[in-house]
């Protein structure tokens, strides 16, 4: 008859025998891993990304839709520079659209007010004249100053052939010549007598001023949409600033001589 030793060694002794010892032997001494004791190991295992690497997971909608903004205006923009090159879809109506931009810029405009107030005999066309230049002088520095805050790059399919330029006309927003356009459309249409047609006429300048600057390829839409708002916005500026001979007696001394 078996001892009760011999039973319960064949009952328990299951792990003396040698390939029992083996996987025994291969475990950790310490106690099991749990799941939590994972996560924390592997935690501090893992460096945490910086914060400028990390994905946006849930974006502003301000965000998204200004980005949709920019690319509509870029795609805009591209599609309607149908004369941006001698090669373009309207390629042979360049050279009209140049001498349109020509009338939009500003030196043969502070040139042809500077003539004439050196030629008028009039009081009040001198008053009218001083404040047109004071308009023109007031928008150059403020378009100067707005683009070279934005630094917003022309597009890339312009050609940088544009009539007498300086160092930030490199940039593009906003469009000197839409501001120019809308605050001398403005500024006629309130201080000189015209017909109804020639009132139209000068607003259909303005308004051609303004596309060819996008047909051209030299600005995006958004730099002519602001130019043009920016122009007419600066018209009241120069009716609240408005220089006569009580409030300037100094300038209109000089040009009376």
């Amino acid at each position: 008859m078996p001892s009760p030793r011999s039973s319960r060694e064949r009952r328990g002794g299951g792990s003396s025998r040698p390939e029992f010892l083996s996987l025994v032997s291969q475990r950790s001494p310490g106690a099991p891993d749990s799941p939590s004791r994972r996560k924390e190991s592997g935690g501090s295992a893992a460096a945490p990304l910086p914060e400028e690497d990390c994905m946006k997971l849930n974006p502003s909608f301000l965000g998204i839709a200004l980005s949709s903004l920019l690319a509509i205006d870029l795609w805009a923009s591209k599609r309607l520079g149908v004369c941006a090159g001698e090669g373009s879809a309207w390629g042979s109506a360049r050279p009209l659209m140049k001498v349109i931009e020509v009338s939009g810029h500003g030196i043969p405009w502070l040139l042809g007010t500077f003539y004439g107030l050196c030629q008028s005999d009039s009081s009040a066309a001198r008053e009218v004249l001083l404040n047109l230049l004071f308009a023109l002088l007031l928008d150059l520095v403020l378009v100067a100053v707005v683009k070279g805050l934005v630094k917003r790059r022309r597009p890339t399919h312009n050609k940088m052939d544009m009539f007498v330029t300086i160092s930030v006309d490199k940039y593009s927003f906003p469009s000197g010549h839409a501001t120019r356009a809308a605050l001398v459309c403005r500024f006629v249409l309130h201080h000189l007598v015209l017909a109804v047609p020639l009132r139209v006429l000068v607003v259909l300048w303005a308004l051609i001023v303004g596309v060819s600057r996008v047909m051209l390829g030299r600005h995006n839409v958004t730099d002519v949409l602001f130019g043009l708002l920016l122009g007419y916005a600066l018209y009241s500026v120069v009716e609240y600033c408005w220089l006569s001979p009580l409030s300037a007696p100094a300038l209109f001394a000089l040009w009376s001589h």
